[in-house]
């Protein structure tokens, strides 16, 4: 569908009743809006303000940014490298969703406007990048700013101009409409693929004339994929400050939604009344939510991507929250606790959560450089594999449970341990499993330990008093050259400290 106002050659914008039959064939199919007549076309045309251009030089992160390219330039030398933005995604009719660019594409260039893409064009010494956008089309010279829904300013606000993209982002900015031409000279070409279909159809009538199959096309495009995922595991200062504020701002998160607990109980939707509560904070402090938030009271909290988030929040259950703020930066945080709805936890409550603590602190403690990065998931797992013996669940002991032949302890906890945080919630997950899975934690690495305890309540193999029970804890935690500091240790982990915690926050 187009996203342009159609014009007409009526003399009106508003036709007469005889008309109806002709205006009909003029008005776009799908769209609300009147013809456009030559007479506004030129009322619209002058007596426009020049425009201020904004205060300030360079944002902060374009020097990280720089950094960024400069390495991954070294994987790549003699070779093309594109990187795209993306587009708008379709919500529904001809309503988008709100634009996020991809994260590659933020962490090369630190810019967040849609149909960009950023080049790394070979030379002699390295690279020249060069990123190409759709900049404010000058009015004076376009009928954009008032016909073109998804771009023009009338519609969307204001994009900044090539000089200020320039001057803010430290790049050469060139239109985007000029990509095409650079695209069909001759040179090794790798794109980031799976980001905007056009760009690697663009990309393609070089890449097709090259003495390559297609098979070999896409291992060049899925080593830089992985490339780039190796390359952002070690976050830099800049990344660390974003990630710690994206932290702070979702502990606020978390103590909007305890003080909010008494008016979501009266509700038969109160886990979307906790959802929003603290998705006001996220975007009140940061850009959204890094992810849709988890608010899954009782039972629910077995699910272990509850995301309907329509159930009650009622006294004597367990609430488990997982939640992030997004910052501007698009760095999200992480975190889950499980919080008792009444601010006291019940003995057996109390039991649960304890083990699930325990097997907590023993993967934290497992944190360190130079440790392989599934340690830390299995000295969680140990521990809760032995609470599962002693609560008499498994059918064998614990260490034939542990056993990778069996590992039938997962029937409780299913999941993995934690993973990698950063632009993404599941950050650098193209990277190549000796770098990651199978690979060490180093000093800069942001990860999250997890784990959690999944009782679901139809299974017959537990004593009905267990049945419809979850918890999980969640912390975010870099890795420092001794160790790992756990940068949301801010919010209570412990059943007294949550208790004490609860009970100042509550009314």
């Amino acid at each position: 569908m187009s996203h342009v106002i159609e014009p007409t050659t009526e003399t009106t914008a508003i036709p007469s009743e005889g008309d109806e039959a002709e205006a009909s064939t003029q008005l776009h199919t799908g769209s609300h809006d009147l013809p456009v007549s030559a007479a506004l076309e030129r009322f619209m045309a002058d007596d426009w303000a020049t425009p201020a251009t904004p205060d300030g030089g360079p944002r902060e992160v374009a020097v990280w940014a720089a950094k960024r390219r400069s390495r991954l330039s070294e994987q790549f030398a003699g070779e093309r490298v594109v990187v795209p933005s993306g587009s708008y995604l379709a919500r529904s009719n001809d309503q988008d969703f709100r634009f996020r660019p991809h994260s590659d594409y933020v962490w090369l260039t630190g810019d967040q406007t849609s149909d960009c893409v950023l080049v790394l064009e070979p030379t002699a010494g390295g690279h020249d990048a060069i990123l190409f956008l759709r900049p404010r089309a000058e009015r004076e010279v376009s009928q954009e700013f008032w016909r073109d829904r998804q771009y023009g300013d009338f519609w969307a606000g204001r994009r900044p101009s090539l000089a200020e993209s320039m001057a803010e982002l430290g790049i050469e900015c060139r239109h985007v409409d000029e990509l095409p031409g650079l695209l069909r000279s001759p040179a090794p070409t790798r794109v980031r693929r799976g980001v905007d279909a056009r760009v690697e159809a663009a990309a393609g009538d070089v890449r097709s004339r090259a003495s390559l199959s297609q098979a070999s096309l896409d291992g060049l495009d899925q080593e830089l994929a992985a490339t780039l995922s190796e390359l952002r595991l070690v976050k830099d200062p800049f990344e660390l400050t974003q990630l710690q504020a994206a932290v702070d701002s979702t502990i606020r998160g978390f103590r909007d939604v305890v003080a909010e607990l008494p008016a979501s109980r009266g509700l038969e939707r109160g886990e979307r009344w906790i959802e929003g509560t603290f998705w006001r904070r996220a975007r009140l402090e940061g850009n959204d939510v890094g992810y849709t938030s988890i608010v899954a009271g009782g039972p629910h909290a077995t699910t272990l991507h509850w995301i309907a988030n329509d159930g009650a929040v009622r006294d004597g259950d367990l609430l488990l929250l997982d939640m992030g703020v997004e910052t501007d930066e698009l760095y999200t945080a992480d975190i889950t606790r499980t919080l008792p709805v009444s601010g006291r936890f019940t003995p057996l409550q109390r039991e649960l959560y304890e083990l699930v603590r325990a097997a907590q602190d023993a993967g934290i403690a497992a944190v360190r450089p130079g440790a392989a990065f599934r340690d830390f998931h299995h000295a969680a797992m140990n521990v809760m594999a032995h609470g599962l013996a002693d609560l008499g669940l498994l059918p064998c002991s614990a260490e034939q449970a542990l056993d990778p032949s069996s590992t039938i302890y997962r029937r409780w906890t299913l999941c993995g341990t934690g993973h990698m945080l950063g632009l993404d919630v599941h950050d650098c997950a193209q990277a190549r499993a000796e770098q990651y899975l199978d690979g060490e934690i180093q000093p800069g690495h942001v990860l999250t330990v997890e784990p959690g305890l999944y009782l679901q309540a139809d299974d017959l193999r537990l004593p009905e008093h267990l049945r419809g029970i979850g918890i999980r804890i969640e912390d975010d935690l870099v890795v420092t050259d001794d160790g790992a500091r756990n940068m949301s240790a801010g919010l209570p982990r412990s059943p007294d400290a949550i208790e004490a915690w609860m009970g100042e926050l509550l009314p």
